[in-house]
C-alpha cells in the first residue's frame, strides 16, 4: 500500500483523515483474508457435495443424501461404441479341464448294429471321447436321531452317553452346524434379509428355519468369534503400520438418515472391522502405531 504524505504541521483535519484511512486500511485487509478463507471453505463444500458413487469411493447408498448430486445415468447397452460381451484383445475365461474328476460314468452304445447284432455282446475298444460336467449334487436337510443309551457295570452303577455337541435338552429338535452355517453366512457375507436368508435355506435345503432363528444367530455367531476378534485386534494395535478406511453404511431400522459409519484397520494378514457415529478412527487403532487414513473428504 502506498504510504501517505505527512500531515501539515497543527493541520487536525488531516491527522484525522490520515487515522481514518489507516483505520479503512486495516479493515480492508481483515476482509480480504475472511473473503480468502471463505472462498477456500466454498471451494471444499462444493467439491465435498459434488462427490457421489460415480466419482469417488462413496458407496452408491449416500448418493440420496440432502443436496448431493447423483451420478449421471449410465448409458444403456448398444447405445455406446462398444459391443456387449468380451471385448477384443480381453483374456478369455473357460472351465478347466480337470485331470482327477470326482466321478467317471462310463457310456456304452445301445441298441443292435446294422448286422442286426446286438451293440451289448460288442468288443469295448475304450474311451473315444470324454465330456466333463460341473455341477452342484442336490442337498436335502437331514434328520438324525441321537439315541444315548445306559449301561449298568457289574457294580450296579448306571452310565449315560453324553449328549453330543450342538443337541439340545432331550425330547427337543435343534438345528446343527449346517444350518445354523448356512443363515450366518448368507446374513453376514451377503447381507440378505433376515425373512429371505429363512426362504432360501428351505428352498435349497429343505430346513424350514423360522426368522427369530435366523436373526438370533447373529448374536450366537458373534460369540463365538468374539475371542478371535479380541485377538486380531490386539495383534493389529502391536502392528508397526496399519491401514485405516472407513465407509457409510445404514444400520438397524429407523429413517433413511440413520447412518453409522464402519471402520476398518487391517494389516497384510489380519482384518478388524467396528461401527462407529462418526468416520473418526478409533483410539485403539492410532495409539502408538503409524496409519494409513484416507482422508473424510
Amino acid at each position: 500500500m502506498v504510504g501517505l504524505p505527512p500531515p501539515a504541521p497543527g493541520c487536525a483535519s488531516c491527522a484525522a483523515r490520515d487515522q481514518v484511512i489507516a483505520e479503512q486500511a486495516a479493515a480492508i485487509g481483515e476482509l480480504r483474508a475472511d473473503v480468502v478463507a471463505l472462498a477456500a471453505e466454498v471451494r471444499n463444500l462444493r467439491r465435498r457435495l459434488g462427490r457421489n458413487s460415480g466419482n469417488s469411493s462413496m458407496a452408491p447408498s449416500a448418493d440420496d443424501l440432502p443436496g448431493r448430486t447423483p451420478p449421471p445415468a449410465k448409458p444403456k447397452r448398444g447405445k455406446g461404441g462398444r459391443r456387449p460381451g468380451k471385448q477384443p484383445g480381453a483374456p478369455g475365461s473357460h472351465l478347466a479341464w480337470s485331470a482327477s474328476p470326482d466321478e467317471r460314468v462310463p457310456h456304452f452304445p445301445a441298441g443292435t448294429c446294422g448286422c442286426g447284432a446286438d451293440l451289448a455282446a460288442a468288443a469295448d475298444l475304450g474311451v473315444a471321447a470324454s465330456h466333463q460336467v460341473v455341477d452342484i449334487p442336490l442337498e436335502a436337510a437331514t434328520v438324525t436321531q441321537h439315541d444315548r443309551h445306559e449301561v449298568a457295570c457289574r457294580c450296579g452303577r448306571v452310565h449315560r452317553a453324553p449328549a453330543p455337541a450342538g443337541a439340545g435338552a432331550a425330547g427337543t429338535v435343534s438345528y446343527g452346524l449346517g444350518v445354523q452355517a448356512w443363515c450366518v453366512y448368507l446374513i453376514a457375507a451377503h447381507a440378505i434379509p433376515v425373512h429371505r436368508c429363512a426362504e432360501l435355506v428351505e428352498a435349497l435345503t429343505g430346513a424350514e428355519p423360522s426368522p427369530g432363528f435366523v436373526h438370533a444367530m447373529i448374536a450366537r455367531a458373534a460369540a463365538a468369534v468374539a475371542g478371535a476378534n479380541t485377538a486380531i485386534r490386539a495383534l493389529i494395535i502391536l502392528a508397526h503400520v496399519i491401514s485405516a478406511d472407513e465407509t457409510p453404511i445404514r444400520v438397524g431400522p429407523g429413517p433413511k438418515a440413520r447412518k453409522r459409519y464402519l471402520l476398518v484397520a487391517c494389516t497384510n494378514l489380519l482384518t478388524y472391522c467396528s461401527c462407529s457415529p462418526t468416520w473418526a478412527a478409533p483410539s485403539w487403532c492410532t495409539t502408538g502405531t503409524r496409519t494409513t487414513t484416507p482422508s473424510p473428504a
